[in-house]
């Protein structure tokens, strides 16, 4: 198991706030992005930043490259996501909403809907800035997640022997 997250956009808190998660829990964590962006306090050797060729989507297909059944991504981009759910792999965003097989094509449509609005030139509503409430939402489904992942891994390990 491994937290892969797509730190091209997900804020300094969250990216800190993974970084220690993921030293308290011994979880290797890959930060992708196409450039050098700072993950948190000391990571141990568990968090590596992987900087991805210049180009559009370039950490997405490294994240994609990556990501297995049983591995976590962080990430807003909803075609990522949608791709990662479909692939069996759990996916959160940096406010704490999971995506699923259930949620995934309608946020997704409503996405597209909205770009489609932008690029007409309509205005449209921005997301707020992410504070202390995101950020406690997020800490709460991160740690959800990763105690069902876990649980589910160690259950795989000892149903083997």
């Amino acid at each position: 198991m491994q937290i892969l997250v797509d730190a091209d956009s997900c804020p300094r808190e969250a990216r800190e706030m993974l970084t220690r998660f993921s030293i308290r829990l011994g979880i290797k964590t890959i930060f992708a992005a196409n450039r050098p962006i700072p993950a948190g306090p000391e990571s141990r050797g568990i968090v590596t930043m992987e900087v991805c060729p210049p180009g559009e989507g370039s950490a997405d297909r490294r994240i994609i490259e990556l990501a297995e059944p049983g591995d976590l991504v962080i990430t807003r981009d909803l075609p990522l996501a949608e791709t990662l759910v479909e692939a069996g792999v759990t996916v959160l965003d940096d406010r704490g909403i999971h995506f699923t097989k259930e949620n995934i094509k309608e946020r997704r449509s409503i996405r597209d809907f909205v770009v489609g609005l932008a690029n007409n030139g309509l205005e449209f509503e921005r997301t707020a800035s992410y504070g202390k409430n995101e950020l406690k939402t997020f800490a709460n489904s991160l740690d959800r997640e990763l105690n069902i992942l876990i649980h589910r891994t160690q259950g795989k390990v000892s149903g083997s022997a």
